[in-house]
């Protein structure tokens, strides 16, 4: 990756955390924590890595995504918007009656939105399906793309999922889970320890790679071990340490910030702390 290239995913990303901050704190509701920490991934997802068009979002052939953990939706409409998928004046009205952007994704009334999800490992099976479908039916170069939380583990349905994709052979699938340790009930270890995930998932047919998810370099070489494995019949996990709530001091590594909003204070210090790191990252 080139310098010049890194950088733009960088202010990319940091202007993605400060519309999570502008959206939760207009609407009083939403999930910022888990939107912070998988931002990096959705913005190199869109940004370097998906065969994608805004102008034309229903085309045929281009590459799926489904943001499983459908909750962190703020995070996916912020990069919807940068792409210009819709005006990023409209993210102020997250959550709101009549809005199309609701708590979580409907690929029925947000553009750029390729699976309706909420439910937690629901996600995960459709995008299974849709990989199935693209590959061994229609014959097509497809890839599809799936986000999970490190907590949606816990769900039976991820792990059926994963036995159809390896049953399948869908390496046209790559699924990355947002490790950062955290749900809304606390740490996942204690809530449900769901390591070693790792061995899970390779015990399960997958190729793994483990990585830190806000290394816009890591992020770009799994997605190049995707692409070299592909032909081989075996889907890709990505695994991303991250830190939940990362870029505002005060959200970082807290469950607390699972779903709840910034207040007025709150929100002035998040942005204060954002718009003094888009700075850094400007002058570097």
């Amino acid at each position: 990756m080139t310098p010049a290239k890194e950088k733009e995913l960088k202010l990319l990303a940091n202007k993605g955390r400060m519309n999570i901050i502008r959206e939760t704190h207009a609407c009083n509701s939403g999930h910022p924590g888990g939107s912070m920490s998988s931002i990096d991934l959705m913005t190199y997802l869109y940004n370097g890595e998906m065969r994608i068009d805004p102008e034309d979002p229903k085309n045929e052939n281009r590459d799926r995504f489904v943001l499983s953990k459908g909750h962190c939706a703020p995070g996916l409409y912020a990069v919807l918007a940068q792409r210009g998928y819709f005006p990023e004046e409209d993210l102020l009205t997250l959550r709101k009656l009549g809005s199309y952007l609701q708590g979580h994704p409907n690929m029925n009334t947000t553009p750029g939105v390729d699976f309706s999800t909420g439910s937690l490992g629901q996600g995960f099976s459709a995008a299974a399906g849709m990989a199935n479908a693209e590959k061994n039916v229609l014959k097509k170069d497809v890839n599809v793309y799936a986000l999970l939380g490190d907590g949606e583990l816990a769900e039976g349905l991820v792990w059926e999922a994963a036995e159809y994709a390896a049953q399948y052979k869908l390496d046209n699938l790559c699924i990355a889970v947002d490790v950062n340790g955290l749900q809304i009930d606390g740490e996942t270890k204690k809530v449900m320890n769901m390591e070693p995930i790792d061995s899970k998932f390779e015990a399960f047919g997958f190729n793994v790679v483990k990585i830190d998810g806000h290394d816009f370099g890591e992020i770009e070489k799994a997605f190049d071990a995707f692409h070299a494995l592909k032909g081989l019949g075996k889907p890709m996990a990505i695994l991303m340490k991250t830190t939940k709530g990362k870029g505002v001091s005060f959200m970082e590594n807290q469950a607390g910030w699972h779903g709840k909003a910034p207040n007025d204070e709150q929100y002035t210090q998040a942005m204060a702390e954002l718009e003094a790191e888009q700075k850094r990252i400007e002058e570097e």
